[in-house]
C-alpha cells in the first residue's frame, strides 16, 4: 500500500488509515456493508487528500487490484492435513472473499469457509469459532484454531478450541503432524 500512497502523492499509511479505520472495517467484515460499499467509502474519505473523488477512486481501484499471495509451503501443509481431517478457513473478510479465493486458485482448498461478512460477527467473537466447528460437524474442543493474531488465538481457547499462534510454517507443520505410533516393546527372554 505504501507504493500506492507514494504514487498518489500521499503520506505513507494514508490509504491504510482510511481503509482500516476500526468502525469502517468492522462494518465491512461483519457484512453490514458490502466490499464495494467499503471501498467506495474509503475513496470518499480520501477525496480531499487526493484532490478529487476521481483520483481517490483511482487510488482505491489500484489497491483493489492487488491480489494476495499464496504461500506454497502452507498450502502443502493444509493439503496434507485435509487428507486426515477437515480444514476450515476462518476469515475476518469482506463480501469479496469468495471471489478472491477463486482468483487465487483456492476455491476448493478448504472443506468449508467461514467468512465473517456472511455470518455477521467477526473474530474474536466466540460465535465465529462455533460456526467453524459446526461447518464440519465437529465439537469445538476437537478443533485446532491457527491464527497470526494472539488475541484471536486467546479467544478461540476461551471458546474451548485448542489455539496456536502462527509464526512460521515449520511450527504449523509440527503442530499438525500425525501422531507417531508408540514403539512396540517385545519381550525377549535371555537364557544362560
Amino acid at each position: 500500500m505504501s507504493a500506492l500512497d507514494r504514487g498518489a502523492g500521499l503520506a505513507e499509511g494514508t490509504l491504510a488509515s482510511a481503509a482500516f479505520r476500526p468502525e469502517l472495517l468492522d462494518a465491512a467484515v461483519t457484512g453490514r456493508i458490502s466490499d464495494e460499499q467499503w471501498r467506495r467509502r474509503v475513496a470518499e474519505d480520501l477525496a480531499d487528500a487526493c484532490g478529487s473523488l476521481d483520483r481517490a477512486l483511482d487510488l482505491v481501484s489500484g489497491w483493489s487490484a492487488l491480489s494476495g499471495r499464496v504461500d506454497p509451503a502452507v498450502l502443502e501443509v493444509l493439503t496434507e492435513i485435509r487428507s486426515r481431517v477437515p480444514v476450515v478457513l476462518v476469515s475476518n473478510a469482506t463480501t469479496r472473499l469468495e471471489a478472491d479465493l477463486t482468483a487465487l486458485g483456492l476455491a476448493d482448498a478448504f472443506d468449508a469457509v467461514v467468512n465473517t461478512a456472511r455470518i455477521g460477527v467477526a473474530k474474536p467473537d466466540h460465535r465465529v469459532f462455533e460456526a467453524a466447528a459446526q461447518a464440519v460437524g465437529v465439537a469445538p474442543r476437537r478443533c485446532l484454531f491457527v491464527d497470526d493474531t494472539p488475541g484471536h488465538v486467546a479467544a478461540a481457547r476461551a471458546a474451548g478450541l485448542t489455539g496456536l499462534h502462527y509464526t512460521h510454517v515449520d511450527q504449523l507443520r509440527s503442530a499438525t503432524a500425525p501422531p507417531r505410533p508408540e514403539p512396540r516393546l517385545s519381550k525377549t527372554r535371555c537364557t544362560r
